[in-house]
Parts: structure tokens; C-alpha cells; sequence
């Protein structure tokens, strides 16, 4: 039997916990779509010292960090707050979500995402949007199958050692108006 998964914030203590996730996640959904020395090179501790520091010292655009938990293991994370992008500004993004690999298809990554979307909704965003690594075909179905559509828009994000090639995707959320569910009235993405 398997344990239930409990979706909380994250503390500045999860952040050898995320960064396991995040480390583990890239190697096994990146490989073959970014250089293995990189992926080789990517340290947990690093990556922990990292989050400790976002963690301690969340953006100003973020509405936070979560993590679902599994018999008191973190499994996967989501990072969620406002638009960074120019065009996006008045829009929620979801800044990033991994599941360990041990964690796919388990229900870790959909309940973080339906979560992550309803904070945003939430917070006022009637849309939301999202960057796909270009190539990364289980993320893309992921997400199609929770409406998150591509809108043509592409990127390249460029960072220590490795440029990656992006594509966004967007969806439509839920508002809550008044206190009463409903679809918000907004413009298509176009």
C-alpha cells in the first residue's frame, strides 16, 4: 500500500530534499537533450545551497515553493508566483516542477500541478503559463493532458555551461470571483 501524498510549503529545511528532486529529475528527463557532462556535473549540494537561499529569500513575484511528501519523503516540488516575462506580466507562472524519477506517474506531479494551478487562480490569475524544454515530449504530454496548450512562443534560456531551447505552453484557470467559482472572463493567449 502506498503512503498518501501530503502537498505542503516548502521550508528553508526541505532544500536537501528539492534539490535530491531537482538533480535526479533533470538527469533522468534531460538525458539526451542536454549535454550528460552537464548533467553529470549537476551537484545536489549545490543545488541545495541554492535552494536554501530561495527558500530564505523567496522572489517578490512568488507566491512559493511546495512540496508533496510520501511517508515523509519529498517526491516532487512545484514553484509558482506572477509572470517574470514581459508580455506575461499580469499572468501566474509556474516557475518550475519536477517529480523524482522513482515518483512518475504515481500522481505526485498532477496533484502538484492542480494545487499550483489553484493557488494561482487564487492569487488573482485568470491565466498561467509555463516553459517546456524544447525535445522533453513527457512534459509536453503532461501537460497537454492537463490543458496547458502550446502557444508558439519560444525562448532560449541561457545559464552557466548550457543554453536550452523552450517553448510555452498556457492555460486558462479557474477564479474564484466574489467567493464564487467560476471561469474568468480574459483575452486568449494569442
Amino acid at each position: 500500500m502506498t503512503a498518501p501524498l501530503t502537498i505542503r510549503e516548502a521550508r528553508p529545511s526541505d532544500a536537501d530534499g528539492i534539490a535530491a528532486v531537482h538533480v535526479r529529475a533533470w538527469r533522468a528527463a534531460y538525458r539526451g537533450l542536454v549535454a550528460q557532462d552537464v548533467l553529470d556535473g549537476l551537484l545536489i549540494s549545490e543545488r541545495a545551497e541554492g535552494w536554501r537561499d530561495v527558500l530564505a529569500q523567496p522572489l517578490p513575484t512568488g507566491l512559493g515553493t511546495f512540496v508533496a511528501e510520501r511517508g515523509g519523503e519529498i517526491v516532487a516540488w512545484v514553484s509558482i508566483g506572477a509572470g517574470r516575462d514581459d508580455d506575461r506580466l499580469l499572468d501566474g507562472e509556474v516557475y518550475g516542477l519536477y517529480a523524482d524519477p522513482s515518483a512518475w506517474s504515481t500522481g505526485a506531479g498532477h496533484a502538484l500541478l492542480e494545487d499550483a494551478e489553484r493557488r494561482l487562480a487564487d492569487a488573482g490569475h485568470a491565466r498561467a503559463y509555463l516553459w517546456v524544454l524544447d525535445g522533453n515530449e513527457r512534459a509536453d504530454a503532461f501537460y497537454e493532458r492537463h490543458g496547458w496548450l502550446a502557444d508558439g512562443a519560444t525562448k532560449l534560456d541561457a545559464r552557466p555551461r548550457v543554453t536550452f531551447a523552450e517553448h510555452r505552453r498556457v492555460k486558462q484557470l479557474r477564479c474564484t470571483l466574489d467567493g464564487a467559482d467560476s471561469h474568468a472572463e480574459a483575452a486568449p493567449y494569442d
